[in-house]
């Protein structure tokens, strides 16, 4: 599972969603295929949600997940914090360095954290009681990352450049170029899959040859992207959709209306569900089976999310994160239709 978050300016918060058409329809003659017209779906406030657990965490912040962790990163303040998934508690923060400026990566036994202030790549070993390092001389890191073929691969540059990482030594092992440039990056199918920046297309580069594919057309303005669930998912916050990418055949077989503005947020896939969550709108469910929106939860946080531990961890409010049973979800939707 691969999970990619970005953040731009809100374009007009949620009251724009009555800008877009309805949840699950695309424009006539777009590109990609609509899903089947299905019910609409619920939209709610996110008080309405019941969380597990509260962590108070605050700021501009990234969440990562790991085994038996959570990672909260705040990039005012350049530290990340784990939280225990266990007992939901939040350790003591680490100094992570200037300006990180990235989804952070669990990966290797080590939390990897892109640097922008440096620029570099902060890796904190987690078998080890010491402070994180911060990899300046070999790394430059501007953007997200992924891992997959046994390297962590991070976005070196604004033009695009990829950089493959050998985690043994902490050095790149190579420097992809890629045309459409990168906003951020997802591995799955022993393919790193590159969302564009100049050109709304996805990247297909070879985890074993490190060659690049032809471009696949999605949205406009590619933002984010995951994969799981039988998809790559990439959240467009130009025309506020989602493409699903087969990855197999590297064809987008259907793009989703989101029905809510995403000009920043972030997309993850799993526990049977594609989530996006984004500021004005912290939740959104898509149901993979039938490429469709089935709930929107609006508030005034959101920008976050990660799965971990059988959970959604949601930047829900400006200073908590929230854990979030799935399946707390669909009872919502059950409780809501019925009236109770």
């Amino acid at each position: 599972m691969a999970i990619q978050r970005k953040h731009v300016s809100w374009m007009a918060g949620i009251a724009a969603a009555a800008a877009f058409a309805t949840p699950g329809a695309v424009a006539a003659g777009a590109q990609n295929p609509a899903p089947p017209a299905g019910p609409p779906p619920l939209a709610l406030p996110l008080t309405s949600l019941v969380p597990d657990a509260t962590v108070a965490l605050g700021g501009t912040r990234h969440v990562a997940a790991g085994d038996d962790a959570v990672w909260v990163l705040d990039r005012e303040a350049g530290v990340i914090t784990r939280v225990d998934t266990t007992t939901n508690v939040a350790g003591s923060p680490v100094a992570i360095g200037t300006s990180p400026c990235a989804d952070p990566l669990v990966a290797f036994k080590s939390v990897w954290v892109a640097v922008c202030g440096a620029p570099g790549l902060a890796r904190l070993d987690l078998e080890a009681a010491k402070p994180a390092e911060l990899l300046t001389t070999t790394i430059r890191g501007v953007g997200g990352m992924a891992s997959g073929a046994g390297s962590v691969w991070i976005i070196a540059d604004a033009a695009g450049a990829i950089l493959r990482v050998d985690p043994d030594t902490n050095r790149a092992v190579a420097d992809l170029p890629v045309p459409g440039g990168a906003q951020a990056l997802a591995f799955a199918n022993d393919t790193l899959w590159v969302a564009g920046t100049t050109t709304p297309t996805v990247t297909r580069i070879n985890g074993h040859t490190n060659v690049a594919q032809k471009p696949i057309t999605v949205g406009a303005g590619p933002l984010a992207i995951t994969a799981g669930e039988g998809g790559v998912w990439v959240l467009n916050t130009g025309d506020a959709t989602v493409s699903r990418i087969d990855p197999e055949s590297g064809k987008v077989v259907t793009t989703i209306r989101v029905g809510v503005a995403t000009a920043g947020g972030s997309i993850a896939a799993g526990e049977g569900s594609v989530w996006i969550s984004a500021p004005g709108a912290p939740l959104v469910r898509i149901n993979p089976a039938t490429n469709t929106v089935t709930h929107t939860f609006s508030g005034p946080g959101g920008g976050a999310i990660a799965i971990g531990a059988k959970s959604l961890w949601l930047t829900a409010t400006p200073t908590d994160v929230w854990r979030v049973d799935p399946r707390r979800v669909e009872a919502t939707r059950t409780a809501a239709r019925s009236g109770g």
